[in-house]
């Protein structure tokens, strides 16, 4: 047979054994052509070597007598992108077509070689070929011939988007989304900081979609049924034209909620889609379905392919599905950054891939796997933009230095110690009776020293104390602990310690992880109630949590990933809801300041991978024998099983000792590249044995065993620092050096320090906001409040006013005053030698008393503060003080400012 005969007779068997089954599975009857046919009378009909001008195409779809596709086919060896320009070919020759778009005769194309299908809808030039994981039924087809998405993104594009709660950088992103949209980008990456309203923004979004004409049927994934509740919620309430809520306008659809998913306030209740709309979609619906990943996959794929989608609770009631590639016109993946693992990356990517739709992805954090996928971030947000424009909060840094935490648990001899069984819980005292160090990484892990948790809480408990006397309110904090493992959970152990250094109860301290009854439940009393005050988790708080009145986050766990790191971090960001005076939180970093030093290294958009999901031995032995990338599998090999010989029991060994001299992995290991180079086939007849490989992977492992460490003392200490908008954190030394530098370096660009330093008559309320405006916008960012604090701390003396920060930065010899101090030498300095009335020192009173807070007063101030306006405004205090008040408030500026 030729060269020719034999690839010919390849992709015929292609065809039959791979494509046409995929084609019938779609709706597709196959049919052959014959010279002269008429395509009349054929409906869904896939017909084969159909002749046109410039050859035979493989397959022509007709439906209703009219063709609209070409699909051709290659052998399985073969990659299909390239043959899409044949497919072009042939569609070009087609004769007595009714389309014509730039020569092209047929909108729809397509290239497969069984495995692959890549489809082009050529109907627009900016149109990209893609890879779709079915091929389109003959109703999909008829649906986008019918659709002018040209004409319904020109209508999207000139409708206003005026919603009157939308925020200017919403709009932004809105607009991106559009822009993106229009150019026919089938796939986008929102990127919004934590707290900024996404979701908000996307149902907005989906609301001017839907209307335009642009989307019909909306998939919104999240990857937590907690998630999935916040955003039927937000649909629901939503309302997008006076008087009418979304769901009223359009369908909303969701899974199957439990009684715990909501507040107890919160009266909806959801509609679940019916299966109908998945399985058999019409250009008839119109609406807005929110699933779980993991329903989703499962209504896909099938229960089996959910195992590695994370630790969220499957639904009982979530089957496997017959969904075609159009059931849904527009995906979003909400928190899209999740997968911190390969697995779960795949089982995104599987799951969104399965629809041929716009797919756009939300996150506050976008990584390299996320990006790859998404490919261009049309909109960005970030933290630092928000904070400066007011609708996050920043935070500032305690770093907490501690012994342990830095430099491990060294015991001595003779120490007394307690053995924990972590199967049992059972705990046996023992006497060290040689040294023994544990270095950093195995603290809370295979130790523990209570005296170092003990004096870590006791520094939150001081900064928690010091903010409840000045807010007049205990800050919720929300403590990250290692783990949460059956009887040496890291987490149990600050709960207890918590109660007893806190003193307010077991209901103000306690647990939130994945082992908790309802979770949720107890989430929401976080975020309602002012008790729990305290709360420890691991990771169930980390991402899609909204808790905005949260003040203190303290970080007790090591982290490594930018992503965890962020997410933990945006716990914190948000404004407060009961407590708007919210400014700021404090972020309590464990391990001396190391924690988030270690993240100002690492970019925007990380370029770590996921967690790669491992291969299985069996597979890597497989590779082996196959000789695919053998040296690269073998040293793969090899490592696996030096780690085997370092985690399994004596018993281990001895199961082993029935396969290989005495079970000495360690040896095994060693030679197994020099014995598979001199006898290959003897040596992997054991490697491929079923009994050996199993034994490989349920080996008996030796027992985990889990220190006590009574005995050790920490060295704790912290030291407050403060967090710049450029990033930097300072000591509060620093901060006051850079201050110094900044007064002395820019009187001249800054009137009000003019002002101070030269000037004090021309002190002024205005002069005041200018100063404390300029401070605010360095990038050091000289607040009030952060000033304040850092003269504390330098000082020693509290609640220090502006204007003596200033004076002393310009010059040390300057004495610091509090408000109160400074106001009372300004009105001494002013009436020294004066008499006055009673109904005078009255009114005396009642200025000094609004100089303490603000520092300057003015004739406004009589018009405008009740203080003033209650006792006779401006009118009644110049006649008491006879006409002279204009010059008396002159005077007390200047000697305020003096």
């Amino acid at each position: 047979m030729s060269v020719k005969a034999s690839e010919q007779n390849s992709e015929w068997l292609t065809r039959k054994r791979l494509i046409d089954p995929k084609l019938k599975a779609a709706g597709w009857k196959i049919v052959p052509y014959s010279p002269g046919m008429s395509l009349s009378s054929l409906q869904n009909c896939a017909i084969t070597e159909f002749e046109t001008a410039n050859g035979p195409a493989d397959y022509a779809l007709c439906v209703d007598g009219q063709i609209l596709g070409i699909v051709e086919a290659k052998k399985l060896t073969l990659g299909p992108q390239s043959v899409l320009t044949q497919a072009e070919r042939y569609c070009k020759g087609l004769t007595d077509s009714p389309f014509n778009y730039r020569g092209f005769q047929v909108p729809f194309l397509y290239s497969t070689n069984g495995e692959i299908i890549w489809h082009h809808d050529i109907r627009h030039e900016l149109s990209r070929s893609h890879v779709i994981a079915r091929f389109h039924t003959p109703e999909a087809l008829i649906e986008r011939l019918q659709k002018d998405a040209d004409t319904s993104c020109q209508t999207l594009l000139q409708t206003p988007n005026d919603h009157p709660r939308l925020r200017p950088y919403q709009i932004e992103a809105n607009e991106a989304i559009e822009k993106a949209i229009a150019n026919h980008k089938q796939q986008m990456l929102i990127a919004m900081a934590t707290g900024t309203g996404k979701t908000f923004t996307m149902v907005n979004e989906v609301y001017r979609l839907m209307k335009a004409g642009v989307a019909k049927r909306i998939l919104f994934l999240v990857d937590r049924r907690a998630l999935a509740a916040q955003a039927v919620l937000a649909f629901a309430s939503f309302e997008p034209e006076p008087g009418l809520k979304f769901d009223k306008i359009y369908e909303v659809y969701s899974q199957r909620f439990q009684a715990g998913d909501f507040d107890e306030d919160e009266k909806f209740d959801p509609r679940v889609l019916p299966n109908s709309y998945l399985t058999n979609p019409t250009a008839s619906h119109a609406f807005v379905y929110i699933s779980t990943i993991q329903r989703m996959t499962i209504n896909l794929f099938g229960r089996d392919a959910i195992f590695a989608a994370g630790d969220e609770e499957l639904d009982e009631d979530a089957t496997k599905l017959d969904i075609p590639i159009h059931a849904f016109d527009l995906v979003i993946a909400d928190e899209c950054h999740r997968g911190y693992t390969s697995s779960e990356d795949s089982i995104w990517r599987k799951t969104l891939d399965h629809f041929d739709a716009v797919k756009i992805g939300l996150t506050a954090t976008p990584a390299a796997h996320t990006t790859a996928y998404f490919k261009d971030i049309v909109y960005r947000y970030e933290y630092e933009r928000a904070v400066r424009e007011g609708h996050l909060v920043d935070y500032d840094v305690v770093a907490v230095k501690s012994d342990v935490r830095v430099n491990g648990i060294f015991l001595k001899e003779g120490e007394q110690i307690a053995v924990v069984n972590p199967e049992s819980g059972a705990q046996q005292l023992d006497l060290l009776e040689d040294e023994r160090q544990f270095d950093s990484t195995k603290v809370e892990r295979e130790i523990t020293s209570p005296d170092s948790n003990k004096k870590i809480l006791q520094e939150v408990k001081q900064w928690a104390d010091a903010h409840e006397k000045r807010y007049g309110r205990f800050p919720k904090t929300l403590i990250f602990a290692v783990n949460d493992l059956s009887h040496t959970s890291h987490a149990d152990q600050l709960v207890n310690i918590g109660r007893d250094v806190f003193e307010r109860g077991d209901s103000f301290v306690q647990k939130i992880t994945g082992r908790v009854d309802r979770p949720l439940q107890h989430i929401r009393e976080f975020r309602n109630r002012p008790s729990p005050g305290i709360v420890v988790t691991v990771d169930l708080l980390t991402t899609g949590v909204d808790i905005p009145d949260l003040e203190g986050i303290v970080f007790l766990r090591p982290v490594k990933s930018r992503i965890l790191f962020e997410q933990m971090l945006g716990r914190g960001t948000r404004k407060g809801y009961q407590f708007p005076d919210k400014s700021h939180f404090v972020v309590f970093d464990c391990f001396d300041g190391t924690l988030l030093e270690y993240f100002k290294t690492v970019t925007a958009i990380t370029a770590e991978p996921p967690e790669r999901e491992t291969r299985t031995i069996a597979e890597i032995i497989d590779d082996i024998w196959s000789n695919r990338d053998r040296d690269y599998n073998i040293r793969r090999l090899v490592k696996r099983l030096q780690r085997i010989e370092k985690e399994m029991s004596g018993e281990g060994r001895e199961q082993f000792a029935a396969y290989i001299p005495q079970g000495d992995m360690a040896k095994y290991a060693n030679d197994l590249p020099q014995k598979l180079k001199t006898d290959f086939t003897g040596n992997m007849a054991l490697l491929r044995d079923k009994t050996f490989q199993d034994l490989l992977v349920n080996y008996d492992r030796r027992k985990r065993t889990f220190w006590v460490a009574h005995d050790s003392v920490d060295e704790v200490s912290s030291s407050w620092l403060v967090r710049g908008s450029d990033g930097k954190e300072y000591k509060p030394q620093d901060y006051l050096t850079a201050f110094a530098e900044f007064v002395r370096t820019n009187p001249a660009q800054v009137e009000a320090i003019r002002i101070l330093l030269n000037r004090p008559r021309d002190w002024s309320t205005k002069a005041l906001t200018e100063l404390e405006q300029k401070l605010a916008a360095t990038p050091q960012r000289f607040t009030r409040d952060h000033l304040r604090k850092a003269h504390e701390l330098h000082y020693h003396k509290a609640l220090i006013d502006i204007i003596s920060m200033v004076k002393h930065a310009a010059n040390e010899q300057e004495p610091l005053y509090t408000a109160g101090e400074r106001v009372q030498l300004a009105i001494a300095k002013m009436t020294a030698g004066t008499g006055f009335t009673l109904e005078q020192v009255q009114w005396l009173n009642r200025i000094e008393g609004h100089l303490v807070k603000n520092l300057t007063i003015d004739q406004d101030d009589f018009h405008t503060i009740p203080v003033f306006t209650l006792a006779g405004g401006w009118s009644r205090a110049n006649r008491v003080f006879e006409g002279k008040l204009p010059h008396m408030i002159e005077q007390l500026n200047e000697a305020i400012a003096s």
